[in-house]
C-alpha cells in the first residue's frame, strides 16, 4: 500500500503492526520544530504538533531504568558509567578535534583502539545510533560535536524526546493533512527513473523527469521556473518483509540494486565533475549496511510481566515504558528492544502492547534460535527475544506462537549513509550553478548536522527551498553546543565518569606545572568555572 513518509512509517497491514524503526529526537532539532510549530495537531484542536510534543515530554520526561541486560533478563548494571580508560577518553577528544578533511574515507576502527570498543560508551553509542566499527569516523565526529551537550544523558536516554504515537501517526499524518489543506497534490506509485539535467557553462537546469507509473514509462517536461527536489538514495530501499510464519525473502537483494539508487546513479552519470555525488560509495556492500528489525505485538498478558520486570514500569500506564532501547549485551545478534508510550497506534486494541526490536548482526546464529536473524520467521525472532527476557525455556515457543505476533523486516541499506565517505561523495543540497533543482535527505551534504535524523532531512529541505526561492529568512543554525565551553567542560568530566581531569595520570613535572596553574586561577572566574564543572 502506497503511503507517504518514507522511513517514518507505522501502519497496520494484514500481517500485523509494522514499524521499521523509530525516531530518537532531542530538544534542539531546530529546523524540525520550527516547521512543526505551524502544523496543526490532528488530535487536539487549536494547538500545533510542536505544542503536543513539548507538553508531552515536559510532563512525562524520558529516561531509562535499565539500559542493558545480561544472563537472560538480568540488569547488566551499566549504572550510568562510560567505563572509558584514560587512553580511550583521549581518543574521543582527539577525534572531536580532528578536522573533517583528515577523516575522509576513514573508519571508526582507524581512530580507536580495542580499549575503546570494550567500554560501556561504545555499547551505548553502537546500539543507540547503529554505528559499526567499519562506519565513518567523519560521521562519528559530527555526532560527537552535534550532541556534546547530551553526553551525560547518553547512558540513561534522558537526552531523548519521543512522540506520543508512532512516527507516522504523530508526525507524517498531520504534515500530509496540512499540505493537502493547502492544495498540495501527492502522487503515489511513481517510480522516478531519472531527472535529465542540462549543463551549459556553469548553469545547470533540470529539463525532464522520467518515471514509470502503472507499468508505463512517462515524462514531465520542465522549464526553469519549475522546481525539482530530489531525494537521492534511501535507507529503506528494497526493504524485505516477513511475517509471523515466514522469514523475509532476500532473493532479490544484491549490491547496488534499488529504485532510489538506480535513479541517483542515472543522475550522477550526467555530472561533468562528480558534482551530483557518488552513490556507489554507499550502496555497494549490503553486508556492511544492513540490519534487521521486527515489530512485536503482545496479544495477551502473558509476556507483559517479563517486560515490566526489566523496564520497572507499568507498560499500560500511558507514560514512558522502557525509556529507549534495552540492549541485550550478551546477544549474538546484539539485540536491542523498546516499548514506547502505549498505545503506539490510535487503533491499537486495549490490552495489547506494540514494541520494536532490532539486531545489528543479522548474519550470526542466535543464542537460543540457532539461525541467523535474517533467516528467521517472526515467531523465531520473538522466541530469541523471549529467551533474553528470561522466559522459562519450556514456555518460549508457546508464548511466541500464541501470545505475540511478530513482523520482521530486513533493510539492506539501513546504514548506507554511515559508510566511510569523502568530500564530494554526497552532492551539495543545491549544486553550484543549479537553477531549478536541489537534493534532499540523508545523502545530500550540509555542514555540521548529523544523518539518520529527521532533523537532517528537514534541514536539507529548508535549505533547498530557501536557496532556490531566495527566501529572506535564515535557516535555523545547528545547535552550537560544540562552541560552548560549559558543555565541553562538562563532557570532559562526564566521559571520565565524574573524575576531574586533574586526576589524569601524568609525570611529576606535569602535575607540578598543573598545580601552579590551578593556584594562579583558583580565585578567578576561570577557576570558579573549572571548579563548577569539576575539572579541578
Amino acid at each position: 500500500e502506497a503511503l507517504p513518509g518514507g522511513a517514518c512509517d507505522g501502519y497496520k497491514y494484514s500481517i500485523g503492526y509494522v514499524m521499521r524503526g523509530g525516531r530518537e529526537m532531542d530538544n534542539h532539532f531546530e529546523v524540525m520544530w520550527d516547521t512543526f510549530r505551524d502544523v496543526p495537531s490532528i488530535e487536539t484542536p487549536g494547538v500545533s504538533v510542536l505544542d503536543e510534543y513539548y507538553w508531552l515530554n515536559k510532563h512525562d520526561p524520558n529516561y531509562s531504568l535499565c539500559r542493558a541486560t545480561v544472563d537472560r533478563g538480568q540488569d547488566a548494571h551499566t549504572d550510568g558509567k562510560f567505563t572509558l580508560t584514560d587512553k580511550a577518553a583521549e581518543e574521543i577528544a582527539r577525534l572531536f578535534l580532528t578536522s573533517e578533511e583528515e577523516l575522509n574515507d576513514k573508519r571508526i576502527s582507524d581512530v580507536f583502539s580495542e580499549e575503546f570498543f570494550q567500554s560501556n560508551f561504545w555499547l551505548y553509542w553502537q546500539t543507540m545510533f547503529a554505528f559499526q566499527r567499519w562506519s565513518s569516523a567523519l560521521e562519528m565526529k559530527r555526532y560527537l560535536c552535534r550532541y556534546v551537550h547530551h553526553i551525560d544523558g547518553l547512558p540513561d536516554f534522558s537526552a531523548l524526546r519521543f512522540t506520543k504515537y508512532n512516527q507516522y501517526e504523530s508526525m507524517i499524518l498531520p504534515l500530509v493533512k496540512y499540505l493537502e489543506s493547502h492544495g498540495v497534490q501527492v502522487e503515489y506509485g511513481m517510480d522516478v527513473k531519472n531527472v535529465i539535467i542540462e549543463t551549459v557553462g556553469n548553469k545547470k537546469v533540470a529539463k525532464q523527469i522520467v518515471y514509470v507509473k502503472d507499468g508505463q514509462e512517462q515524462t514531465i517536461d520542465l522549464i526553469e521556473d519549475d522546481l525539482v527536489f530530489i531525494t537521492n538514495g534511501c535507507c529503506t530501499d528494497t526493504s524485505c518483509y516477513g511475517d509471523q510464519t515466514h522469514a523475509p525473502d532476500l532473493s532479490k537483494v544484491k549490491n547496488g540494486a534499488g529504485e532510489s539508487w538506480d535513479m541517483w546513479k542515472a543522475i550522477a552519470a550526467q555530472a561533468k565533475h562528480g558534482e551530483f555525488g557518488n552513490p556507489d560509495n554507499f550502496c555497494s556492500d549490503v553486508d556492511a549496511t544492513n540490519w534487521m528489525s521486527a515489530t512485536v505485538t503482545t496479544l495477551d498478558e502473558r509476556i507483559v510481566p517479563y517486560i515490566q520486570n526489566i523496564c520497572k514500569r507499568d507498560p499500560f500506564s500511558g507514560g514512558v515504558v522502557t525509556g529507549g532501547i534495552v540492549t541485550v549485551r550478551d546477544s549474538n545478534w546484539l539485540l536491542s528492544w523498546t516499548f514506547n508510550r502505549q498505545p503506539q497506534f490510535r487503533n491499537q486494541p486495549k490490552g495489547q502492547l506494540v514494541g520494536w526490536l532490532y539486531g545489528l548482526f543479522s548474519d550470526t546464529p542466535g543464542n537460543y534460535v540457532k539461525k541467523p536473524m535474517r533467516d528467521c520467521t517472526g515467531k523465531e525472532i520473538c522466541m530469541e527475544w523471549l529467551y533474553h527476557l528470561g522466559v522459562p525455556e519450556p514456555e518460549i515457543e508457546d508464548l511466541a506462537e500464541h501470545s505475540a505476533n511478530t513482523v520482521p523486516v530486513m533493510m539492506p541499506y539501513i546504514t548506507a549513509f554511515f559508510m566511510p565517505r569523502a568530500a564530494g561523495d554526497r552532492p551539495a543540497v543545491v549544486p553550484e550553478g543549479a537553477v531549478n533543482f536541489a537534493f534532499l535527505g540523508q545523502f545530500a551534504e550540509t555542514p555540521r548536522d548529523t544523518i539518520f535524523t529527521t532533523e537532517y532531512s528537514m534541514r536539507t529541505g529548508m535549505e533547498a527551498v530557501y536557496t532556490l526561492l531566495d527566501i529572506d529568512r535564515g535557516v535555523p543554525e545547528v545547535w552550537g553546543s560544540t562552541y560552548d565551553v560549559r558543555d565541553l567542560l562538562n563532557a570532559a568530566v562526564q566521559l571520565r565518569d565524574g573524575r576531574p581531569l586533574s586526576d589524569l595520570k601524568m609525570r611529576w613535572i606535569e602535575r607540578f606545572a598543573l598545580g601552579k596553574v590551578i593556584d594562579r586561577v583558583q580565585e578567578t572566574d576561570l577557576g570558579r568555572l573549572l571548579q563548577e564543572y569539576k575539572i579541578i
